[in-house]
């Protein structure tokens, strides 16, 4: 990285000299620049965003296998159908690897409850 001073810090992408305005800000994202501070917020907030509709979409999730136990159970059926279980691993370790496992049996306990 360039040389950096107490009053700036060069910017690598655009090798120019940029002032630091907002310790503050710098110091909440990680940034040495207020230009990378700014993309690191403007992230950040977007990450936020996509989170809160994941916690809707996995709410939502959970309703509908409520929904699907009861009939289950209502017809005599399992509350567990483990073949269905075993689809939804494989579904998730397919698109995103390993952590995609984990992630899937994460939902299901959140969903089912644990077995």
């Amino acid at each position: 990285m360039a040389a950096t001073t107490d009053a700036t810090v060069t910017a690598t992408a655009t090798a120019t000299t940029v002032p630091l305005g907002s310790k503050a800000t710098t110091d909440r994202t990680g940034a040495r620049t207020e230009q990378a501070a700014g993309v690191i917020s403007d992230a950040r907030e977007r990450i936020d965003a996509l989170d809160d509709r994941i916690i809707g979409l996995v709410q939502e999730r959970m309703a509908v296998s409520a929904v699907i136990q009861e009939s289950r159970i209502a017809s005599g059926g399992r509350r567990v159908n483990l073949s269905r279980e075993m689809e939804i691993l494989a579904h998730y370790r397919d698109a995103l690897g390993k952590p995609g496992t984990s992630l899937a049996m994460t939902l299901l306990e959140l969903c089912r409850g644990r077995i």
